[in-house]
């Protein structure tokens, strides 16, 4: 089972969400379980299964019981943990890539990163309305993708969490390892 990826051994055990009442929760359960040697992904829920925030924790079914334990442990409170059911409204994961030219758009969510191709130089991040917004544009805009700091960890909020992805994906294309869409 080693050799699976993260996703399929989601698919063959049986996949669960954890739902949490505000992201900075969600964020800091993912870091937690993370440094525990879990593979989790913070994720948004489908509509039917959401009773908190708009973020939440994919997880291995199995692993449940390991997981509360922890989470009880570290005092990380949750609403619930949920198995995934068949029919479920798909997880929301999309990265949208956009190519003007003589720069790149990544967005996730409702972030984006703008960088230049030949320098890799941010030159804009947009989107989201989370009041971390404008200390990540300070820390980001005029750094090269790969020397920026990471708003995860330097950002609270979901808009922070959405920028992180949408950095890894800037990461991936930047060393062609990106499997996107144009």
């Amino acid at each position: 089972m080693t050799a699976l990826k993260w996703e399929e051994k989601i698919k063959f055990q049986g996949g669960g969400l954890i739902l949490f009442s505000s992201a900075r929760v969600a964020i800091s359960a993912e870091k937690e379980l993370s440094l525990s040697g879990y593979s989790v992904k913070l994720v948004a829920p489908p509509p039917e299964l959401r009773k908190g925030c708009d973020l939440a924790l994919e997880i291995n079914l199995v692993e449940k019981p390991s997981i509360e334990r922890l989470l009880n442990e570290k005092g990380i409170p949750y609403i619930s943990l949920e198995p995934l059911k068949v029919g479920t409204a798909p997880l929301l994961d999309a990265v949208r890539v956009t190519d003007f030219g003589q720069w790149i758009m990544v967005k996730v969510g409702n972030m984006k990163i703008t960088y230049k191709k030949d320098s890799g130089i941010i030159v804009n991040i947009s989107g989201g309305g989370c009041p971390d917004i404008p200390y990540l544009h300070l820390e980001l805009v005029n750094k090269a993708i790969d020397q920026a700091p990471r708003p995860n960890n330097i950002g609270f909020t979901l808009c922070a969490l959405n920028l992180e992805r949408a950095l890894e994906e800037c990461l991936s294309l930047l060393h062609g390892e990106s499997k996107a869409c144009f």
